[in-house]
């Protein structure tokens, strides 16, 4: 991985690192020699995703939960820049407990923001979400049009905004929201009721079942490979532009795949190593509660101010994605 000019000498706090991108930011930032603390409650985090770093000697675990403002003080102490990554996600599981996804996502990302705040940290990078886009039918997406939220969840995410922008304007911090379009990659929980589309698909494909398709599988994502997502973060950080800061931006690709081309590219990629999972037939469930029916990002709001430059498209990350799931779960 390039990580960009990353300069190592960072003490750099990861909320959620133990979860699928928490984790895999904390590689990165690990591998080009920061110091990285890991704030993690292990709700749906998992040890074994930070296993590869508990011994190395400029990591540090914490754990705690975000919705303690001590355990949030605590994390801070000490951190230049803060990558905010913990939350409850999932629209289906916001829809059964809305009331936790509240306390975790806007309390839990307050208490971070206060904390931030107090400890003087550089900068406050967090995760925002595409699903603030709402019922806004504009394609592709752009920061500055939105709609109504269609879940608590995606609620919840368009608070995060309103509160670091009152923050950055009240209390002089630096934020910057990434609004991540349907991430994925190495690390993510194929497993669970709330588990992510293509792990999902990756493990019941690899089992020869049938993958169930919510509606006819013209539904449409903007999916984006765990490396683009990390190269954000990581320019969302070091950014000395001014105009940079303070905003929001969607972190994509820029291409979007239906439900029913991902699925034939999923098997076409494991049908690499089980000739089998070519002939796997897909069954076509009711429409999700929720569901936005397309989703695809302009990034060049983010190409402009941050200089990003997305390297994996559907096909290479899926590839990418695919070996590392066929090397660990088989």
């Amino acid at each position: 991985m390039n990580f960009y000019d990353l300069n190592s000498s960072f003490h750099i706090l990861v909320t959620g690192g133990a979860g699928f991108i928490g984790s895999n930011l904390c590689h990165a930032l690990l591998a080009n020699g920061n110091r990285v603390t890991c704030l993690d409650n292990f709700a749906t985090g998992k040890r074994e995703n930070i296993a590869p770093f508990t011994e190395h000697s400029k990591f540090t675990l914490i754990e705690g939960d975000i919705r303690n403002l001590s355990d949030c003080q605590k994390a801070c102490d000490g951190v230049d820049y803060v990558l905010h990554q913990a939350a409850l996600g999932s629209v289906p599981r916001s829809i059964n407990d809305p009331v936790t996804s509240n306390d975790v996502n806007v309390s839990g990302f307050l208490n971070m923001l206060v904390a931030a705040r107090d400890a003087k940290v550089k900068r406050f990078i967090y995760a925002a979400s595409s699903s603030t886009y709402g019922d806004s039918t504009n394609m592709p997406k752009v920061e500055d049009i939105i709609g109504k939220p269609l879940s608590p969840y995606a609620i919840t995410k368009y608070v995060n905004e309103l509160y670091a922008d009152v923050f950055s304007k009240t209390y002089q911090i630096e934020t910057i929201g990434l609004r991540y379009f349907n991430v994925f990659g190495r690390k993510q929980d194929p497993n669970g009721a709330y588990a992510a589309v293509i792990p999902k698909f990756v493990m019941q494909l690899m089992k020869h079942e049938s993958p169930v398709i919510n509606g006819d599988g013209s539904f449409s994502r903007d999916f984006t490979y765990i490396d683009n997502v990390i190269q954000m973060n990581v320019r969302a950080m070091v950014s000395n532009n001014q105009n940079a800061i303070n905003t929001v931006y969607n972190t994509a690709y820029g291409e979007r795949t239906d439900l029913n081309e991902l699925t034939e590219l999923l098997k076409e990629y494991l049908g690499e190593y089980d000739p089998k999972i070519k002939n796997v037939k897909n069954i076509y469930g009711p429409t999700r509660a929720g569901d936005v029916p397309h989703s695809l990002a302009s990034v060049d709001k983010a190409k402009e101010l941050l200089n990003y430059d997305p390297q994996f498209d559907i096909k290479t990350g899926l590839k990418e994605a695919v070996n590392w799931y066929w090397e660990h779960l088989k």
